[in-house]
């Protein structure tokens, strides 16, 4: 009888989100389509193109890799040029220590990668190299080089228009598109516009906070322990999806309730342990297979240009990768910027350089990774539909009988990690909308951990679908905000560049002294 109830509970979900979650998805994935007999077009033409092999990419897509670009050469491929300074930031050679902010500089980047690493770089992967064949993985390389520029200017703005609602303490701190988006418009008395993206930002963030941040990750990390689970504890998993989720939003709670110091003193310990896991694994499988390293690595450079399927194979090819890349790592999405705002730094350039490292750990080496052991195992050859997690399962063991054992783990963890810093990202934005006060920020850590238990005990069907849908609106204000302060960017980056000679210069002399 239970089952029946919940089964028709699902039902009528699924029912009335599903017409509304696919004119969403419509619209904010509208395409531009290819095909090599009829050209280009825009939208669902019916009957565009008779082969069937036409490729299609979405317009916000296209809108994400064009500012990624525009970023990187604007600024000069400050990516290349402040790589090395990013790493000497995170590794605190210029703390002061006193500066304004809530966690270090380092937990800020722990942090918003708990947030971004996760099924994408599994799933996602599989997903791309499968259908786009071995040379997708050179172009998620690629667009993760871009994208560091864009999750540099979100991040720097992200600190530079952080708002401090208590005067007397500037450690509190509220940041994020939805206020470089309100104050830089206002600062310039076109207030209206800057309200309106504001808060569709905010609005957005919670939606997909509550959607691809919870209820997607809640239930596969419920799935992924039943997969692994045997025997009698299968059965009692299988029957009790909700236990599961009152277990987990349990220990989800322990972390979030301490608010973003207690977030970042967790995942500043869990992303390095889970990070190394997962590459540990991964070049375990690929040292086992070293004799096929060259033969992969080949297969990858040369599929990735080759028009040996025409120009539509091509593109297609090229689309895995740059998609996959571009949801994996949320750069121009503006999330990492939320938390990246309670760093303590009183330059946010410097913090904007620790950020575009994210993209850097999350898409160049952990998808590498991922794609590497695929391509070097021969595992995608099988081919695979949707079940992208099963084909890296697949993959790695090869390398070991036990190790898809160590893949569940760091799925589990994964989709754990995303839980906490997505209830961070939602927290903030409903605080921007009702109100930058505790009872607003705790009434919704407490919905979020409801949602926990109602993820891993429904079908969530077009539920996530429309919440991802939402999470990709958050890059529409956002890259508008950033495109509209980019030459502020610009000389802000100048001004940096100066401060830096001068504080080396001191270092310097203290040294010799």
């Amino acid at each position: 009888m239970t089952a029946q109830v919940d089964a028709s509970i699902d039902e009528i979900i699924n029912h009335y989100v599903g017409k509304f979650a696919d004119k969403v998805e419509s619209a904010v994935f509208f395409p531009v389509r290819y095909c090599s007999e009829g050209g280009v077009s825009f939208g669902y033409p019916e009957n565009f193109c008779s082969t069937g092999t036409d490729v299609a990419a979405p317009l916000i897509l296209i809108w994400l890799v064009l500012a990624s670009f525009y970023f990187t050469f604007y600024l000069g491929f400050i990516n290349v040029r402040y790589f090395k300074h990013a790493i000497d930031l995170v590794r605190g050679k210029f703390d002061k220590g006193d500066d304004d902010g809530q966690i270090n500089r380092f937990q800020a980047l722990a942090t918003s990668l708990s947030g971004t690493v996760g099924l994408g770089n599994i799933a996602g992967v599989a997903i791309a190299v499968s259908v786009g064949g071995p040379g997708a993985v050179l172009w998620m390389i690629i667009m993760g080089f871009f994208a560091m520029s864009l999750k540099f200017a979100e991040v720097t703005f992200g600190v530079k228009y952080r708002h401090h609602p208590d005067k007397g303490d500037l450690s509190i701190v509220y940041g994020g598109p939805m206020y470089y988006l309100r104050d830089s418009f206002n600062n310039r008395n076109i207030p209206f516009i800057g309200g309106v993206l504001a808060a569709l930002f905010a609005f957005c963030c919670i939606l997909g906070s509550i959607g691809g941040g919870n209820l997607f990750q809640a239930n596969q990390a419920y799935q992924q322990v039943l997969n692994v689970s045997t025997g009698g504890l299968h059965d009692f998993l299988a029957g009790n999806a909700w236990l599961f989720g009152v277990a987990l939003a349990f220990i989800v709670g322990i972390v979030i309730i301490g608010g973003i110091k207690s977030i970042a003193k967790f995942t500043s310990t869990l992303v390095p342990i889970m990070g190394g896991i997962y590459l540990l694994a991964g070049l375990i499988v690929i040292g086992l297979h070293y004799d096929q390293i060259g033969a992969g690595l080949k297969d990858i450079v040369r599929m990735a240009f080759s028009l040996e399927a025409g120009i539509g194979g091509f593109l297609g090819v090229l689309l895995q990768g740059v998609k996959r890349a571009a949801f994996s790592n949320e750069s121009g999405l503006g999330s990492a910027a939320i938390v990246h705002a309670a760093a303590q730094t009183d330059k946010p350039v410097s913090q904007g350089f620790v950020g575009m490292l994210g993209p850097f750990i999350d898409t160049i080496i952990i998808c590498t990774v991922t794609g590497l052991v695929i391509v070097i195992t021969g595992a995608y050859k099988g081919g695979v539909g949707v079940e992208g997690v099963q084909l890296t399962s697949d993959a790695f063991a090869q390398g070991i009988s036990w190790f898809p054992y160590v893949l569940a783990l760091t799925v589990f963890l994964f989709a754990f990690s995303t839980l906490i810093t997505w209830s961070y990202y939602g927290q903030k934005a409903a605080a921007y909308l009702f109100g930058e006060n505790i009872y607003v920020e705790l009434g919704y850590k407490f919905f979020f951990l409801l949602i926990i238990v109602v993820g891993c005990s429904m079908d969530l069907g077009k539920v996530v679908s429309l919440s991802e849908a939402f999470l990709f609106i958050m890059g529409i204000p956002n890259i508008i905000g950033l495109y509209f302060l980019s030459r502020e960017l610009k000389r802000d980056v100048k001004d940096y560049k100066g401060y830096i000679k001068n504080v080396e210069a001191e270092m310097k002399a203290e040294n010799k002294a």
